[in-house]
């Protein structure tokens, strides 16, 4: 029997120096992407901001807002050639445990409409629809409604 190598999967906390990949990742990601001005004051504010790394390259990234109970998902996403692999989910379920571990009890997000994939993901890690921000997106030719999301942790 051949031995098949796992690839080597990490989260870890992002540094500034994490930046310009990052913003690659956002600009290779989204048509309206966050600058690495935003990304370095979520650092600043002391956001909880993480990357994934696939063999030492960074996949993915995910940034939380923590306080008073309740954390909110701000910026999520992985590398467009790795997606359909897990990836997402696999983030997805480490920002939750962070969230977690800093007392929120619940945890909120949006996401475009124009955004199945990532709507369905986080249904299937049952997320519910919450509501509605009308024209949140920039969007070509307009603004584009948010779907408000939401994640009640189970109380033990």
């Amino acid at each position: 029997m051949v031995a098949v190598a796992r690839p080597s999967l990490e989260m870890r906390a992002m540094r500034r120096e994490d930046l310009p990949q990052v913003g690659l990742l956002e600009n290779a990601s989204y048509d309206f992407p966050w600058t690495q001005g935003i990304f370095g004051d979520c650092l600043k504010a002391g956001h909880p901001s993480w990357v994934l790394c696939l063999e030492g390259r960074i996949i993915g990234y995910g940034i939380l807002s923590v306080g008073a109970g309740e954390a909110h998902i701000l910026n999520v996403c992985i590398d467009p050639e790795q997606r359909g692999q897990g990836f997402g989910r696999h983030l997805m379920k480490r920002l939750l445990d962070i969230a977690r571990w800093n007392g929120a009890e619940r945890v909120f997000l949006e996401v475009r409409p124009s955004n199945p994939n990532a709507h369905q993901l986080y249904v299937s890690m049952g997320f519910r629809e919450i509501g509605r921000r009308p024209r949140y997106y920039p969007a070509h030719g307009g603004r584009e409604d948010a779907i408000v999301m939401a994640l009640e942790f189970a109380v033990s």
